[in-house]
């Protein structure tokens, strides 16, 4: 990482940070909302497709999603979603001496598309390392990622070894056992994602991905999730 860009991404995000507003309804435009998909993690794990890098595990019970992963690990809503939408989750970073209690990584990926198997993302499989993801066209959030110490918006373009970077942030950064609610919205050009009230990415792309699969993501992290949500924007 460059001195200039990461300059620029501490520019960047205190103009970002400037502006911040409560995460209410509101926020993504004047718009009513019409659930179409949720998890409360009391049935197992059957609308989730897990790719793991070296094991771990990856359950579904009692009201949580639990990944407990020594390495990568990507867990794939298996609907794919269609735009305009907005999504929601709290997911809360363990820190209690376990051997992957390690603060790091609250990923995502949505809008995910292989362009290996652009109709179906699950007919090409992948085992959990990163740089397998690179044939998506998706974006990416790493929040408080590398140990903690970025947060990162790309969006991938399917060709390997290019993730383009959009905004890279010093802060905000993982508390320990501290949860994080998470709001992201796909709508047309507008891409953004909160986390406990803060607008911490507000990108407009003028050649926006509207649709495809979201994604949890980590890397040697133990993670705690609840209260998956999606809805729809109507008019």
């Amino acid at each position: 990482m460059t001195t200039t860009r990461r300059a620029f991404g501490a520019l960047a995000a205190g103009a970002a940070l400037a502006a911040l507003a409560p995460a209410t309804a509101a926020s993504a435009g004047p718009r009513h909302r019409r659930l179409i998909a949720h998890d409360d993690f009391r049935q197992g794990l059957r609308q989730w497709a897990v790719e793991l890098e070296k094991g771990g595990t990856v359950t579904a019970s009692r009201g949580t999603l639990e990944v407990d992963v020594p390495a990568g690990a990507t867990i794939w809503f298996k609907r794919p979603l269609q735009g305009p939408y907005v999504i929601e989750y709290t997911a809360t970073p363990v820190s209690a001496g376990g051997v992957n209690d390690r603060v790091s990584d609250l990923n995502n990926f949505w809008n995910a598309v292989d362009v290996r198997s652009p109709e179906n993302l699950f007919a090409t499989p992948r085992g959990g390392a990163l740089a397998e993801y690179d044939y998506l066209k998706t974006y990416y959030v790493g929040y408080g990622a590398n140990t903690n110490t970025t947060t990162r918006l790309r969006r991938y373009v399917g060709e390997p070894g290019v993730r383009p970077l959009i905004f890279d942030y010093t802060e905000p950064l993982l508390v320990a056992n501290e949860p994080n609610h998470v709001r992201i919205v796909s709508d047309g050009s507008t891409v953004r994602w909160w986390n406990n009230g803060r607008l911490v990415f507000d990108h407009s792309d003028p050649e926006p991905y509207t649709g495809g699969h979201f994604a949890f993501r980590t890397t040697w992290s133990h993670f705690r999730i609840n209260d998956f949500r999606a809805w729809s924007l109507i008019p």
